[in-house]
């Protein structure tokens, strides 16, 4: 099969796009749709710092690249990378290998946050002694609180994630599934500076997973490929092969999820002005309750409260 742009040969069939692409123009489609998500989910940004939250994967190490180079030319904005390794014995360790390898090659500073350090416990520990709940419900929550803290902390305007197109899918799916309306209002991107959080883009939005695979092959970006031993627990999976099932039938499913979402928070925010996000009691960090989901499981576990509130 042939390039739709050029006569090499195609590495990917896009069906939702009605084309296929060799990997030099699936290179510049994906910087593309960077560049142009970045464009709205962060505009006019001249100077500051920009955190890129690193875990060693395909997806981050294409998000940590691209964004390093979106800002190349900015000398007046800062780029660090985050990686929180939570404590998975014989996974979190390879894939550190590869973020500090990307990091070290792109001259990017690399802050490692340890969950160990910063809870007092590591996600395999709480495995042991929150028996019968999902080792992905605790560890998210964690991971995106001490994303949060370790942005914070350097002085993040922003905070890049590697979610692709499949992620986002999947999650809007599984809100729907839920119906857990406000917590479409809460994913990434966001819109609105809050207070004690730092705002979280997608930049990779637009970007199937598999594209998002190839992009990083093809561009020698060193990542690990590898599956937390957690994953196979995680309820995800069943919307991961819904969305599989559907974009296959339907291509651009995917997509129209993504509309979905944008088209209900609209909606939500023009009805109610948008809701700040309270404070949690124990620790002072973003809650959309009187104790954060962190603290909940850090009591589950018998833990001492994180952290002293934030100003």
């Amino acid at each position: 099969m042939r390039c739709a742009r050029c006569d090499r040969t195609a590495v990917v069939d896009r069906p939702y796009a009605g084309d296929h692409l060799c990997d030099v123009h699936l290179a510049d489609t994906v910087r593309d749709r960077f560049r142009a998500a970045m464009h709205r989910q962060l505009p006019r940004f001249r100077a500051g710092t920009v955190g890129v939250a690193l875990s060693g994967g395909k997806d981050s190490a294409t998000a940590l690249a691209l964004t390093h180079a979106y800002f190349g030319r900015r000398p007046t904005v800062t780029v660090v990378a985050i990686t929180v390794d939570e404590g998975i014995q014989g996974y979190r360790s390879k894939t550190l290998r590869s973020a500090r390898a990307l990091a070290r090659t792109l001259g990017v500073r690399h802050v490692v946050v340890r969950a160990r350090d910063e809870l007092g416990t590591t996600t395999d520990a709480a495995a042991k002694r929150l028996n019968g709940v999902a080792p992905c419900s605790y560890c998210g929550v964690w991971r995106r609180q001490l994303l949060n803290r370790a942005a914070r902390d350097a002085g993040a305007d922003a905070l890049v994630l590697g979610f692709n197109l499949d992620d986002l899918a999947q999650t809007v799916l599984m809100n729907f599934a839920r119906a857990d309306i406000p917590r479409l209002g809460r994913m990434a991107p966001h819109a609105r500076r809050q207070v004690g959080l730092v705002p979280r883009l997608a930049p990779l939005a637009e970007v199937p997973e598999r594209e998002v695979f190839l992009y990083a092959r093809a561009a020698g970006l060193p990542f690990d490929h590898a599956e937390c031993p957690y994953a196979g627990l995680a309820s995800r999976n069943v919307f991961r092969e819904v969305v599989w099932r559907m974009e296959e039938s339907i291509p651009g499913t995917r997509q129209a999820l993504l509309r979905s979402r944008e088209s209900i928070v609209r909606l939500l925010e023009a009805e109610t002005g948008g809701t700040a996000p309270a404070r949690c009691a124990e620790c002072g960090e973003p809650s959309t309750g009187i104790r954060c989901r962190a603290c909940e499981y850090r009591r589950a576990v018998a833990l001492p409260v994180m952290g002293a509130a934030v100003s």
